[in-house]
């Protein structure tokens, strides 16, 4: 699932492979089938990158490795065949695109990330802590993803490690999802509601991230209530829709 625009793509993800395609107008609460896939794909790994959506794995071995879909013609091409040639690596519990690549997340084999220019793909090493798919977000091409002992963290991919968010305080905040929001990280929390029974309340607060030569520091603004949902509700993903 990946947002342009006001638009949300929906390509399968699940253990049955298919070639659909669909899209969901948000603003007008459209949902159309696109163009299929030129081949069917089970357990894959999509994102976005200049202009194109591109999916990697969840294939056969004589079939195409990975493909992009143009926004603007609305058309499906091959995609440079990535290195990594091992396709269980793009089953992921997450995917992110930045500096060109679209990467896999996975909770114990790491980060992998294939670069749409020529194929070739990289792995590195991811804290020993959890994570969940709807925290993590892309902004001004970093990587952030929120751990539930280390806090907020980004990756430095020049030195190929992660580091540390300081100057704020999350609270050791769980069910945690983040996103970008105009530049501004939008962090997005629940906890148990005091007045209303079997329900809990949705939190928001949004982080300014000032960058320097040490690192990245983050300005917390005043937390808002969002809105009061029942206990059975879960954040299952977490886009940044633009209208």
């Amino acid at each position: 699932m990946n947002a342009v625009g006001p638009k949300i793509f929906f390509i399968s993800e699940s253990c049955t492979p298919s070639s659909r395609l669909s899209i969901f107008d948000t603003r007008f609460g459209e949902l159309r089938q696109g163009p299929c896939l030129l081949v069917k794909r089970g357990y894959n790994c999509v994102g976005l990158v200049g202009g194109k959506v591109y999916v990697i794995g969840g294939y056969q071995d004589d079939e195409i490795a990975a493909e992009s879909f143009d926004l603007n013609t609305q058309t499906w091409e091959a995609a440079p065949i990535p290195d990594e040639k091992e396709s269980h690596r793009w089953i992921c519990k997450a995917n992110v695109s930045f500096d060109r690549k679209v990467c896999a997340l996975r909770s114990r084999e790491g980060m992998t990330c294939y670069d749409t220019r020529d194929g070739s793909c990289q792995r590195s090493e991811m804290p020993n802590d959890q994570w969940s798919r709807v925290g993590l977000c892309v902004i001004d091409n970093v990587l952030f993803v929120y751990f539930s002992r280390f806090g907020l963290m980004w990756y430095d991919s020049k030195l190929m490690l992660w580091r540390v968010v300081y100057g704020f305080d999350l609270d050791n905040a769980r069910s945690v999802g983040i996103g970008e929001y105009y530049g501004k990280l939008a962090f997005i929390w629940e906890k148990p509601s005091l007045n209303v029974s079997e329900s809990k309340e949705i939190w928001c607060r949004m982080i300014g991230l000032l960058r320097s030569e040490v690192g990245i520091h983050g300005a917390a603004e005043p937390s808002q209530l969002v809105e009061i949902v029942p206990n059975g509700y879960r954040m299952c993903h977490c886009l940044s829709l633009s209208g």
